[in-house]
Order: structure tokens, then C-alpha cells, then sequence
């Protein structure tokens, strides 16, 4: 055999050897069972503070090209939007990724939401949910003279959440639908619609987060006065008002390389905001369509959620699930203690491939 006629067999050897490699290979990536991330197109996110942020920053567009995403669509929420509206948005696709607290993201998951947490933040503080009355209303100025009074706030939130611990510690339940406590509650899923009730008089105080759109301008307003807070190391504080981000199971699964890139667009938005408030809060002003010492409020303000830092550690995460489903059960939570979520339901609700140690964590 000549030695060109060797070369060429060799040759040919070896592409019939790399034929069935990749043949192989193909075969395995087939195999029922095998999961494989594919390239999300675009993407539907909430229009807020920090997205708008990222999107004017170039930071959406460097973060998501790397993981094949070309469009990143923010969508803005509405001034009338009802609490909770985000979590209808996310099961029926109209968004990828929900931000809500932790406490209701867990009562939607009770509630059958096939979601898992890819995102928790750090404790919270006394500041983010107080419970405010009106100013003109002289007979309410502390928790207790909200003895016998009306309280209205969106139930599957910090609204009634923060409240409930906060009116406990001075001896003064919130009613609950099993039993009648010292200060009536009504149920207002609008935050705006709660918020009027107290400046007209209907309600005699509310909570609402002061960072949010909502209650901004008439906090700004000198319209509402803070009458309480929770204890500053109690149960929402170090556990049910962290917030978090979440999104389906299944979209998830499929697109864990986009999940990764919107956890680094926040971190690095918030990054960017916090070292240039000034014109971080004039791009949250044109954006949102609001006046830019509301947009600087929601940026600084002790009780806002928006650039806050994240939890890292999964476990304490779901610690904090945990702690909180029992609390609130005791304290007749009629949600939780009817659809209890098991131990391992909350391990498995805290999605740990996002987490310290993660396959797809941005934390090292």
C-alpha cells in the first residue's frame, strides 16, 4: 500500500470515528429525561425602578445577548393594578419573572401557582410596611387607639402580614374569618383605593409599603401620618418581608441560562443605582412617569425593596418559609393553615440552582 493510500484510510478512519462520537452524543441528548436549556427569544419583565434602570443602562441588553435573548420587554403595570395582578400576569405568560414578597409569593404557591423562588432578599426593617393613618385624624395616633377602629389593606400581602404582628405586640388582633379580634378588617386588594379610604375617613388606617407608587405622592403629600411599626426583630422583619423573585417551574427549566442573566442585570443595576442616585432617580422619573423627588424617595427611602441586597444561602430561605407559615397559622393565617405547605414543598419552592452553590447561581 502506497503511503498517500495510508493517509487517506487513516483519514477516513478517524471521520468515521467522529461520525459516531457525534452520533452519540446527539443520542444522548435525546434521551428522554435529559434536560437541555435552550435560547429564550425575548423576554417579559415588570417595568420598575431598577428594570428601567438596566434597560437605559445597557445592562439587559450586555447580560441577556450572552445567553442568546435578543428582546427584553418591560411591561408597565398601571397605575390601578391590583395587588397581586403579577402573579395572574406570570401564569399566564405574559411576564417570565415576578417580584412579590415572600410572604404572598408563598401563599400563591399554596394557592397551586407552580412557581419556585430564584431570588430572596435580606432581612427586612421596621420601615417597610408601617401602618399610617390620616393626619386629620386626630383620634389616631398610636396602635392602640386603633382599638375598635376599621383597618383595610390587601390581605395576601406585607398589608396584612406586617400589621397582624405589629397590632399583636400591643394586645390588638386584626380580625381574622374565624374569629373576631379587636380591630375590624376589611380586605382592599387596591392599594390606592385603601390608601383614599384613610385620607377621606372611611378606614381609619392602612399599611402600604411608602416606596411604592401608590403611596409615595400622598406620603410626599404631608397627607398621612406613621401611627406604628413591627418589632424590629420579629417575624416579618427577619422573615415573611423579604422580597423575592419568582417565576413557573417550567419556564425555569427550560431557560435557566435567562433566569441567571436577570439575576445579574438586578445585582448590577442596583450596583450602578445606589453609586448614582441622582441620575438613577431622573431615568426612574421619566420611565415610570412620576416626579423625580418621588423616584429619589423610592430609590433612598429605608422602607424601599427595590435595591435591596440578596440572600444567598437557600436554606435560610426556606428557614424563613418555614418560620413564618407557623407563625401566621397561629395567628389565623386561614390561607396557610388550610393549604399548608409541607417541609418539602418549601425546599423544593426555593429553587437552590440560583443560590450559593447553585449551578446557575450568581453568587461566588
Amino acid at each position: 500500500m502506497t503511503h498517500e493510500a495510508k493517509n487517506a484510510r487513516h483519514t477516513q478512519g478517524r471521520l468515521r470515528a467522529l461520525s459516531a462520537a457525534a452520533a452519540l452524543a446527539i443520542g444522548l441528548l435525546a434521551q428522554p429525561g435529559t434536560a437541555v436549556a435552550e435560547v429564550l427569544p425575548a423576554i417579559n419583565l415588570q417595568l420598575t425602578p431598577w428594570t428601567v434602570i438596566a434597560r437605559e443602562k445597557g445592562i439587559f441588553k450586555e447580560e441577556f445577548t450572552k445567553v442568546g435573548t435578543k428582546e427584553v420587554n418591560l411591561i408597565a403595570s398601571g397605575g390601578a393594578e391590583l395587588v397581586g395582578a403579577e402573579t395572574g400576569a406570570l401564569a399566564k405568560g405574559a411576564i417570565s419573572i415576578a417580584q412579590r414578597m415572600i410572604y404572598p409569593a408563598t401563599v400563591h404557591r399554596a394557592n397551586g401557582l407552580d412557581g419556585v423562588i430564584i431570588w430572596a432578599s435580606e432581612t427586612s426593617n421596621r420601615y417597610r410596611a408601617p401602618v399610617l393613618a390620616a393626619v386629620s385624624n386626630k383620634s389616631v395616633n398610636t396602635l392602640a387607639d386603633l382599638d375598635g377602629k376599621k383597618f383595610g389593606s390587601s390581605r395576601i400581602s406585607c398589608y396584612w402580614s406586617a400589621p397582624t404582628e405589629a397590632l399583636n405586640s400591643v394586645g390588638l388582633p386584626l380580625d381574622t374569618r374565624q374569629t373576631k379580634g379587636r380591630v375590624r378588617y376589611e380586605s382592599i386588594d387596591n392599594p390606592t383605593v385603601a390608601i383614599s379610604a384613610v385620607i377621606s375617613g372611611a378606614l381609619d388606617a392602612t399599611t402600604t409599603h411608602l416606596a411604592a407608587g401608590n403611596a409615595t405622592g400622598a406620603w410626599l403629600s404631608g397627607k398621612l401620618k406613621v401611627i406604628g411599626h413591627v418589632p424590629d426583630d420579629g417575624v416579618y422583619v427577619n422573615h415573611a418581608g423579604r422580597v423575592t423573585y419568582f417565576a413557573k417551574r417550567e419556564f425555569v427549566n427550560k431557560y435557566p441560562e435567562a433566569v441567571k442573566a436577570f439575576l445579574a442585570s438586578r445585582e448590577r443595576a442596583m450596583a450602578w443605582t445606589l453609586d448614582n442616585v441622582d441620575e438613577a432617580a431622573k431615568i426612574v422619573a421619566r420611565e415610570t412617569r412620576v416626579p423625580v423627588e418621588v423616584a429619589k424617595f423610592q430609590i433612598t427611602h429605608l422602607g424601599q425593596w427595590e435595591f435591596m441586597a440578596g440572600e444567598p444561602n437557600a436554606q435560610r430561605a426556606r428557614n424563613s418559609i418555614k418560620t413564618f407559615i407557623d407563625w401566621y397559622v397561629k395567628q389565623g393565617d386561614d390561607i396557610l393553615g388550610e393549604r399548608r405547605l409541607t417541609d418539602a414543598q418549601v425546599d423544593a419552592f426555593v429553587d437552590g440552582r440560583f443560590f450559593a452553590g447553585g449551578s446557575h447561581s450568581i453568587y461566588r
